[in-house]
């Protein structure tokens, strides 16, 4: 006799938290600490919008979570690394009219959003094969940071024996912009090839912070998710964080809120018939 199996549909690994944002959880190889997970934050900036929340315009120095709430904002990340001051990027950061740090320096990527003109909503801009020159005019909002890898796709962080937490920023394919996130420490130059491994389809990737202060949080109605960094070789060398450090300059999600479900009705059932 023949039994024929029901088809299990797979599920996407991405859930929608609200329009235009997902969010997915994915292993990553074993790491010498922690739970070696990686959090994905992945937005069409078609449907959300990306926000700078910086000290230097918006207040002093705070956790991800608490410049979000603020904002009411549905997600965050670390904008990127500072200087002593606590307050400025380490390069460009330009947002709408405010500078926060005027100074290109020689990194080969930014982030670009806040369009003008009809031009897609965001992206991360490689100098070493994009026009910087021709896309400035294009964009209001700049956020400078290290390149993670090529035009081509190739990883170019040089492997070293440092590790640590890790907060990025990514772009894929699509054209979506992806806020990644890992506690358990891992070399950048290993942690670029475990990220391309989970064929996230990424195009660009941009480096924003490391071990305690690199943070990652998502916020809907129902809960808010809070992932922080702990370890970094030389600095803070365990495993053991649970402070949410504050930092200076965050970039956010503004969106929508997922329409309501409305529950199915009860199923109508009918009385129990006497035989």
């Amino acid at each position: 006799m023949l039994f024929l199996l029901p088809v299990l549909a797979l599920a996407a690994p991405f859930e929608p938290i609200a329009v235009g944002v997902e969010f997915a959880e994915f292993t990553l190889p074993a790491s010498s600490h922690g739970a070696s997970r990686a959090h994905v934050v992945r937005i069409d900036p078609s449907k959300a919008e990306l926000v700078i929340r910086t000290a230097s315009r918006d207040g002093d120095p705070r956790s991800v979570r608490a410049w979000l709430e603020e904002a009411d904002l549905v997600a965050g990340i670390n904008a990127g690394m500072f200087q002593q001051d606590h307050r400025t990027n380490t390069a460009l950061l330009l947002d709408q009219g405010h500078t926060n740090n005027a100074t290109l320096t020689a990194d080969n990527t930014l982030v670009a959003f806040n369009a003008v003109n009809g031009t897609a909503g965001a992206r991360i801009v490689d100098r070493s094969c994009d026009d910087l020159d021709a896309l400035r005019p294009q964009y209001t909002s700049w956020v400078q940071g290290i390149r993670m890898l090529s035009c081509t796709g190739k990883n170019v962080w040089s492997q070293q024996p440092k590790k640590w937490s890790h907060a990025v920023i990514g772009e894929d394919r699509a054209g979506r912009i992806l806020f990644i996130h890992a506690r358990s420490p891992y070399t950048t130059h290993d942690f670029i090839d475990h990220l391309v491994s989970l064929k996230l389809d990424l195009v660009n990737l941009q480096y924003a912070e490391g071990g305690p202060e690199a943070q990652l949080v998502t916020r809907t109605a129902s809960k808010t998710r809070i992932w922080i960094g702990s370890y970094e070789t030389g600095f803070y060398e365990r495993d053991d964080n649970r402070d949410e450090w504050p930092v200076p300059n965050v970039l956010g999600v503004r969106a929508k809120p997922l329409p309501e479900v409305t529950p199915p009705s009860d199923v109508i059932r009918h009385p129990k018939r006497e035989p």
